[in-house]
C-alpha cells in the first residue's frame, strides 16, 4: 500500500506526487499516457510562482488593450513544460486509466480500466476539470518573431481578444481566444479569426478547450479537477504549483492519524474558508462576462485595466483575498456608468 496515490499526470498531478514524495511519503501516480509530452502552452504570473519553477521565457512588457493600450506592471512567464513534466525517481507510476474508487476509514482502493486494483492510504484526483456549460476556448499558431512583449488581451477586433507571448528562440504563440461563452465558441471559428489576422507557418496549431463553471469533485481532488480554474480567466496551473508543497505536508503530518485526518488537512489547505468566498465572488464575474457583447466587454476591460495594480492583482490572483476581490469588484462598479452596472448586478 502507498501513502498517496494520484490519479491524473498534467501539471497538477505532477506537481502533487512530486512534493509528496519529498515529503517523504510514498507516492503512485496512475496516467493513461504518463509518457506524453503537453503540447499546452502554460502562462502565468511570475509573482504567482513558488521559487524555483521552470520557466521557458518572461516578459516584463506585458500590454492590454480594450478602447485603449494599457500597460500592466507585471513580468510574465511561460512555463518550462518538459521540466514540469518530470516525475521524482520516488514516484511510481502506473500506466492506466481510474475506472472506480473506494474511500474508507481505513484508505482508498483505485480500480483501474485493466482490471488492476491499488491500494493507498489516501487517493487524490487530479484528472483534469470535469464538464461544465461555460467554456474557454482558443487556436493558436506559432510564429517567427523576435518580439519580446507580451499581449496579454487586445478586444479592439470584436467579441474574441488576440493573446500573443514570446517562447524564446525567436518564436511567438498567437492566439485568438474567446474567454468565456456558453457554449464555448467552436475552434473552426476561432481559426478562421485567426487565420484572418496572421499567417501561419507550421501545420500544428494550439487548441484549448476547457470549461469554467466545471463543479468541484466531491471526493479529494487537486488542480482543475478540484475547481482551481479562475471562473473569469481560466488561469489555475500557477495555483497547483504553488499549493503542493502545502498539501503535501500536511498530509504528511497527519497521516499517522488516519486517512480520514490526512484528507481533511488536505481539504483545508485546498478550499478554506475564504477561498470558498473568493470562489463564488469569481464566479458571479463569470456570470457577468458571459452576458456582455463585445462593444460592454471592451467597456468593461477598460475599466478594470484602469483599476489600481493591487486591485487587479488581487482579482487576478489573490485567491483566499477576500478583501481584496471584494474591493476589486466594488471599485469596478462604482467606475463603470449606469447602462454596464444594469449588467454588473443581474
Amino acid at each position: 500500500m502507498t501513502d498517496v496515490l494520484i490519479a491524473g499526470g498534467g501539471p497538477a498531478g505532477r506537481a502533487l506526487a512530486n512534493a509528496c514524495a519529498r515529503a517523504g511519503l510514498t507516492t503512485a501516480l496512475i496516467d493513461p499516457q504518463p509518457d506524453r509530452p503537453w503540447t499546452a502552452t502554460y502562462g502565468a504570473w511570475a509573482d504567482e510562482l513558488p521559487a524555483g519553477t521552470p520557466v521557458r521565457s518572461q516578459c516584463t512588457t506585458v500590454r492590454a488593450f480594450a478602447r485603449s493600450e494599457h500597460r500592466i506592471d507585471r513580468t510574465y512567464v511561460v512555463l518550462d513544460n518538459t521540466a514540469l513534466h518530470t516525475l521524482d525517481p520516488q514516484v511510481t507510476v502506473h500506466r492506466g486509466r481510474l475506472a472506480g474508487r473506494a474511500d474508507g476509514p481505513r484508505g482508498s482502493t483505485a480500480d483501474l480500466a485493466d482490471g488492476r486494483r491499488l491500494a493507498t492510504a489516501l487517493l487524490v484526483d487530479a484528472r483534469g476539470a470535469q464538464s461544465g456549460t461555460a467554456a474557454q476556448t482558443a487556436v493558436g499558431t506559432v510564429i517567427t518573431s523576435s518580439r519580446t512583449d507580451a499581449t496579454l488581451m487586445d478586444w479592439r477586433d470584436g467579441d474574441t481578444f488576440l493573446y500573443e507571448v514570446p517562447l524564446g528562440d525567436g518564436k511567438l504563440l498567437v492566439e485568438e481566444t474567446s474567454l468565456a461563452r456558453r457554449p464555448g465558441m467552436p475552434l473552426a471559428e476561432l481559426r478562421r479569426r485567426l487565420h484572418a489576422r496572421v499567417q501561419p507557418e507550421e501545420t500544428t496549431e494550439e487548441r484549448v478547450h476547457f470549461p469554467l463553471d466545471a463543479p468541484r469533485a466531491k471526493t479529494l481532488a487537486f488542480g482543475s479537477r478540484a475547481g482551481f480554474v479562475h471562473p473569469a480567466t481560466g488561469y489555475s496551473v500557477a495555483t497547483s504549483l504553488t499549493l503542493a508543497p502545502s498539501v503535501a505536508s500536511a498530509v504528511a503530518s497527519t497521516l499517522r492519524a488516519g486517512p480520514r485526518a490526512a484528507r481533511m488537512a488536505a481539504h483545508h489547505v485546498i478550499w478554506p474558508p475564504s477561498a470558498k468566498l473568493v470562489h463564488q465572488l469569481r464566479r458571479r464575474g463569470l456570470e457577468v462576462l458571459l452576458e456582455l457583447d463585445a462593444d460592454e466587454t471592451r467597456d468593461f476591460f477598460e475599466l478594470f485595466f484602469r483599476l489600481p495594480a493591487e486591485l487587479q492583482r488581487a482579482y487576478l490572483s489573490g485567491r483566499d483575498d477576500v478583501k481584496g476581490t471584494a474591493a476589486a469588484m466594488a471599485e469596478l462598479f462604482r467606475a463603470a456608468p449606469w447602462r454596464l452596472r444594469a449588467k454588473l448586478v443581474r
